[in-house]
């Protein structure tokens, strides 16, 4: 209350966030003071998260529409054209796949796990706590683990690299478990040989920016599976589809707002 007071603006961080301060958390203060209260939805640096961490990206972007996206990252628009442009869809698949082999390198030194480079790359980096639903993404790995082990004949054969990166706060016992979890899935999945070719799982330890810049190009789908109502806003997300990976989210936090920039075509709401 004495942060409401003192402060002459609060922001919710996200538009979906912002509405339930107002309406919700602090619905007395809103109605006293409604000028208060804006939002400012949390964003991300093109600099940072494309041209520093993705540089053949950067150049392939650069090549098709100019270096104006630099400072501008509505000029991003001009990309649209060349949706369907064959020979810039094989450069950035080619582009994609160099930072997947990159990828692959550094959980061979770090984790001693051979991850394949043209299987999926599906990824989770965020801070770990139940609202976030690592856990859900764990059980959709046993699922597809039990699916090839016990009816092959009907399961997916899609091979998949299933990537976690998170800390959890030193007293949350919930959130070490999760973490247990994952690597004792991953001591199962990948030393069957019945699944150790098709499924791989990976927990990255020490998560920081220094290794998110490594990951980010190196995604095919991003993880965004938040309990709706829960994420004031995430901004791996965008540093996620501002590399070129495909987002499956909530309608949470900043996803809400993806959405409306991007619309279905371009984003699978989960």
């Amino acid at each position: 209350n004495i942060c409401l007071t003192a402060c002459h603006n609060v922001n919710g961080v996200a538009a979906l966030h912002t509405e339930i301060l107002k309406n919700e958390t602090f619905k007395d203060y809103y109605n006293l003071s409604p000028e208060k209260f804006v939002n400012v939805t949390n964003g991300v640096t093109q600099r940072r998260w494309l041209y520093k961490a993705n540089p053949e990206l950067k150049n392939l972007i650069t090549s098709a529409i100019g270096d104006k996206w630099v400072k501008d990252e509505n000029e991003f628009e001009k990309l649209v054209k060349f949706a369907d442009d064959s020979a810039f869809r094989d450069e950035f698949a080619k582009i994609k796949y160099d930072n997947k082999v990159r990828l692959a390198e550094y959980i061979k030194e770090h984790n001693g796990i051979t991850v394949d480079p043209s299987s999926l790359f599906d990824v989770q980096i965020k801070r770990l706590h139940e609202y976030k639903r690592q856990l859900l993404k764990v059980m959709h790995i046993i699922y597809r683990y039990k699916m090839i082990t016990e009816q092959p004949e009907v399961a997916s054969m899609l091979p998949e690299t299933f990537i976690f990166g998170a800390k959890a706060a030193p007293g949350y016992h919930a959130a070490k478990l999760i973490i247990k979890l994952i690597n004792n899935v991953a001591e199962v999945v990948n030393n069957d040989p019945r699944t150790k070719d098709i499924l791989k799982v990976v927990f990255l330890e020490n998560y920081n920016v220094s290794l998110a810049k490594k990951i980010f190009p190196g995604s095919d789908v991003s993880e965004q599976i938040s309990t709706a109502g829960k994420e004031a806003s995430g901004t791996g997300n965008m540093k996620f589809m501002l590399n070129g990976a495909v987002t499956i989210g909530t309608m949470d936090g900043a996803n809400v707002e993806m959405y409306e920039q991007v619309g279905e075509d371009n984003i699978y709401i989960f």
